[in-house]
């Protein structure tokens, strides 16, 4: 089901504008725009920054890594796959990964920047890509899972995020989510970055549990690698250091390899079922229950 922007009224999916009010979400670039004052400004990111994201994410570890977890999680709670959207899908990235592993699945992908969908339908013309913002989703119980990676910290107000996501998925449909954690790590990265927060277990678990989500698994992520991770923020305090975020995932060539190594080891470790406690992320699957 869809439901009107415009006047709040629900209709069948598949009509193209509202029965009630006759609204239709008009085209900006070619992508339907649900939210156009935004689509060009604000969003809680800058996005200028999605061209340097399109050429660093194929070959950096902390990428990578992040879609074998994400796909892995997938794999593990929706085995047979038949609707996912992504919020905030930036440059498709994450969205490549999941459509090499379901292909006969329908995907669609939202990010409230035009300029992030112009770079992911490059990457995947057959996904249905949309301008949005995730604050006002206008879908009602319409997608078997829902993801949303390393997108909740961008925004002030996640629980009403978190409802709308709820009020999309179907009856029992699966929420996906990465989100940074430990407050003690936070940095000029996240500055840069335009992050509002880093998340304990504790707060996301319990934001979640209030919207009507059960926790299916949680885990942290970036574990082995949180030694090196709290260095380079030590030493980004220590010196005034403000640069880039992306000049922290900028690293030569066998240290990358390096880095993606242990990381695999580390996703090793959760397939086998561990929860690891402290890590730079956190991934969770959650059900919806409510």
């Amino acid at each position: 089901m869809r439901v009107c922007l415009q006047c709040s009224h629900q209709f069948v999916s598949d009509a193209q504008c509202c029965p009630q009010c006759d609204y239709r979400a008009p085209s900006i670039e070619g992508f339907t725009a649900h939210a156009v004052e935004f689509a060009y400004e604000g969003g809680g990111f800058k996005s200028s920054y999605f061209a340097e994201l399109a050429n660093l994410e194929a070959a950096n570890f902390w990428f990578r890594s992040r879609n074998r977890l994400i796909t892995w999680a997938l794999q593990k709670y929706c085995p047979v796959l038949k609707s996912f959207l992504e919020v905030g899908c930036g440059t498709g990235f994450v969205l490549s990964g999941i459509a090499a592993s379901f292909s006969k699945a329908e995907l669609h992908g939202s990010e409230i920047f035009i300029a992030g969908l112009s770079f992911a339908a490059q990457r995947l013309p057959h996904v249905h890509f949309m301008q949005m913002d995730a604050r006002r989703v206008p879908f009602i119980a319409h997608f078997e899972a829902i993801g949303a990676f390393d997108v909740l910290e961008h925004i002030e107000e996640d629980e009403m995020v978190l409802a709308q996501l709820h009020q999309a998925l179907e009856p029992s449909g699966l929420l996906f989510i990465t989100v940074p954690q430990h407050r003690w790590l936070w940095s000029a990265s996240d500055d840069y970055a335009c992050h509002v927060r880093r998340y304990s277990a504790r707060e996301i678990h319990d934001k979640l549990s209030r919207i009507g989500f059960s926790i299916e698994h949680s885990t942290s992520f970036v574990t082995l690698l949180l030694p090196a991770m709290l260095l380079s923020r030590l030493n980004q305090k220590r010196t005034s250091d403000n640069s880039q975020p992306q000049n922290e995932l900028k690293l030569p060539g066998l240290l990358n390899t390096l880095f993606y190594k242990v990381m695999q080891l580390e996703c090793g470790l959760i397939k086998l079922g561990l929860s690891l406690p402290i890590g730079g992320s956190r991934l969770i699957v959650a059900r919806k229950v409510g």
